[in-house]
């Protein structure tokens, strides 16, 4: 095996294409590292019920990160740390939902609920993550400078038209430095790959940090290399080219 021991996939816009399929080559050439002895781990925004499947789907019985860092699993089913945000956040973060009139939703720890279901005991439930949609960019703009002047959130995006929010210090790299202190790795042992803003902490404190063709600008500037788009087979090309050579 070479220098790097654990390969972390983002999934949407990375792992999966354009039509939220693993394709054969992505799907034979993450097998192969497995084979071969290399941690691959699941990192990514969604929550571990839509994460699940895909991870099955690989046959990986190793570490998840899902919600963006929010929960981190020693493998499926078996939870390790779960970072809560702040209920009344929550409530804040809603009301300026209906006050734009934007897409929103929330995890929390037992469902997802969004602007066609939403809770009225809020304060109750166990948040984990809350978002925003819209392609009107002035006023996703004018959301992000707003809740970018609040305290305790860390704010990212999976996407040019969302912005995501976890409690402050919650980030797929800091999740990543939990799983190695669990498994005895070094983060100069890591290739994150990702697409999304949400993957530039995770891609900078990795040993080799990779953006996706399709990435947004600001991952690709972050990134030690760019890889082939999700519609390319880029995750298959990374471990071709840098996991899997010695």
């Amino acid at each position: 095996m070479g220098k790097y021991r654990l390969l972390a996939l983002d999934l949407d816009g990375t792992l999966l294409n354009d039509h939220s399929e693993i394709s054969e080559t992505n799907l034979t050439w993450v097998r192969r590292a497995v084979e071969a002895g290399v941690t691959v781990i699941a990192s990514t925004g969604r929550g571990f019920p839509s994460a699940l499947p895909i991870v099955e789907q690989l046959g990986l019985e190793s570490p998840m990160i899902t919600v963006n860092g929010g929960e981190i699993w020693t493998k499926p089913h078996s939870l390790h740390q779960r970072t809560l945000l702040d209920s009344n956040q929550v409530m804040k973060l809603h009301a300026l939902a209906e006050k734009h009139d934007v897409w929103f939703w929330g995890y929390t720890t037992e469902d997802i609920y969004n602007k066609e279901k939403w809770v009225g005991d809020t304060l109750e439930r166990k948040w984990l993550k809350f978002g925003y949609y819209t392609e009107d960019l002035p006023v996703l703009n004018e959301i992000l400078q707003e809740i970018g002047e609040w305290e305790g959130l860390e704010l990212s995006n999976s996407s040019p038209f969302n912005i995501e929010i976890n409690a402050l210090g919650v980030s797929k790299a800091s999740a990543l430095m939990e799983v190695c202190r669990m498994l005895g790795y070094e983060m100069s042992e890591v290739v994150a790959v990702g697409d999304s803003l949400n993957d530039i902490a995770a891609i900078r404190a990795s040993g080799l940090g990779v953006a996706m063709g399709n990435a947004q600008e600001e991952v690709k500037l972050a990134a030690n290399i760019v890889t082939g788009s999700n519609q390319e087979h880029g995750v298959a090309q990374v471990i071709q080219n840098y996991v899997l050579r010695t």
